[in-house]
């Protein structure tokens, strides 16, 4: 029987009652239709699973008890950062959930010189919580119990700026013509911080800002990619060569 995995925002602490979150209990009660004494597993982030018996449902909650936690052995063991260009609608989606599977510890969504969405701060909260969500189901099928950071959408030249000078992780952005490529790189243990241009990729200003803060270019082969290809794919590239896959 697959393993049910539920994320929630609270404090796990065997032996009590936790009620899930409304979205979480409706899919457990009517999606998936468990009763009471049926088991689950639920993780907050903490980098631990924990056993959980359904102990009451009703139409507007499930209510289930804490059992035991197990550390969980799923984080990668090459830190990545993925700095993303905004793309549009379900392409961002899919960028953060796959990222997220692909064992990420970090998303920024990115505005660059040619990016085409434009969000206002109340559509941003908005979107900031949409793709929190994505994250977190991604986690649920994808069995990490640690969730990636995501960071609100900054603009790639205060983000640079914001950048640990003394970070020993690699500094790529991927682009058609670049000097680097997977195979020959060498990460430390500090990992690596790729960026990804949106559908325009990456603009003259953008590569300029990129060479000042120490970024190379990395290139995955003589197709272009598009974004919501591109990161994904260097990113299991990365992964295979240098990482845990």
């Amino acid at each position: 029987m697959r393993t049910i995995r539920i994320h929630v925002e609270q404090t796990l602490v065997p032996g009590h009652t936790v009620t899930l979150p409304a979205q979480a209990g409706e899919h457990v009660a009517r999606v998936l239709r468990l009763g009471v004494g049926q088991p689950l597993v639920l993780f907050n982030g903490d980098g631990h699973d924990y056993a959980a018996t359904i102990v009451a449902v009703d139409k507007r909650q499930v209510s289930v008890s804490v059992g035991d936690r197990w550390a969980v052995q799923a984080e990668s063991s090459l830190p990545l950062v993925l700095a993303q260009g905004l793309a549009r609608g379900e392409k961002m989606d899919l960028i953060v959930q796959k990222a997220t599977e692909l064992g990420v510890q970090a998303i920024v969504p990115l505005l660059t010189e040619r990016s085409e969405v434009k969000l206002d701060p109340s559509r941003a909260a908005k979107r900031l919580e949409h793709w929190q969500a994505v994250i977190a189901s991604a986690c649920e099928q994808s069995g990490r119990a640690c969730l990636p950071t995501l960071c609100g959408p900054l603009p790639l030249a205060r983000w640079l700026e914001s950048l640990d000078p003394q970070s020993a992780a690699l500094r790529l952005a991927l682009l058609p013509g670049g000097s680097q490529r997977a195979g020959e790189l060498a990460p430390t243990a500090a990992g690596a911080i790729l960026v990804v241009g949106p559908e325009g990729g990456l603009g003259e200003r953008d590569v300029a800002l990129l060479e000042k803060h120490g970024f190379a270019g990395l290139r995955l082969g003589p197709r272009i990619l598009r974004t919501e290809t591109a990161g994904l794919a260097a990113l299991a590239a990365l992964q295979a060569l240098h990482g845990d896959l």
